[in-house]
């Protein structure tokens, strides 16, 4: 895909977070492919220019959060690069809370164990709801983070709705105008 080198992601521990390596050990799916990256294109605008790869084909896993008595409630929300979490519909809605909002970076890199701007679906904790958007599943093959931000990994679209914890969203997110 683009100008990425793969390569299966199991042969590869030193381009994943911990927890997305411990997670693949146990998960079905072999076309699971891993590609190092300079960490300073990964963010997803700079990363696509770089690479090749269209926004049609990255997703991008956002860490929400909101409080029920007292409680806060994470969830981790997969969406296609070219649209937006409907972090106070939909998401609100599923995580049962009043008002939902991006975690703070600080949160979200702590609870996940993964770097910023690579936190990836794959190893979250286990308590974590997954909402994959549909659009993400129909997708032949995406990139998504690899838990560090020197790396990418590149798999099929469908195979993020059957992580432990994914349910597949209708209308998770909004196109981006």
């Amino acid at each position: 895909m683009g100008k990425l080198t793969t390569e299966p992601a199991r042969e590869h521990p030193e381009l994943l977070a911990p927890a997305v390596t411990a997670a693949l050990s146990g998960w079905p799916e072999e076309d699971v492919l891993v590609a190092p990256i300079d960490p300073e294109l990964a963010d997803t605008a700079a990363f696509c220019a770089a690479y090749d790869v269209t926004l049609e084909e990255s997703a991008n896993c956002v860490v929400v959060a909101g409080k029920r008595e007292g409680e806060i409630r994470y969830a981790a929300c997969v969406i296609l690069a070219t649209t937006r979490a409907d972090v106070n519909g939909v998401v609100r809605k599923r995580l049962d809370v009043r008002k939902a909002s991006f975690a703070p970076m600080a949160e979200a890199v702590e609870r996940s164990g993964m770097e910023y701007g690579g936190i990836t679906p794959i190893g979250l904790p286990a308590d974590w709801p997954i909402l994959v958007d549909a659009r993400v599943i129909a997708t032949e093959r995406v990139i998504i983070g690899s838990g560090i931000r020197g790396s990418k990994i590149e798999l099929p679209g469908a195979a993020l709705g059957r992580l432990p914890g994914a349910v597949v969203v209708e209308d998770l997110a909004k196109p981006v105008l």
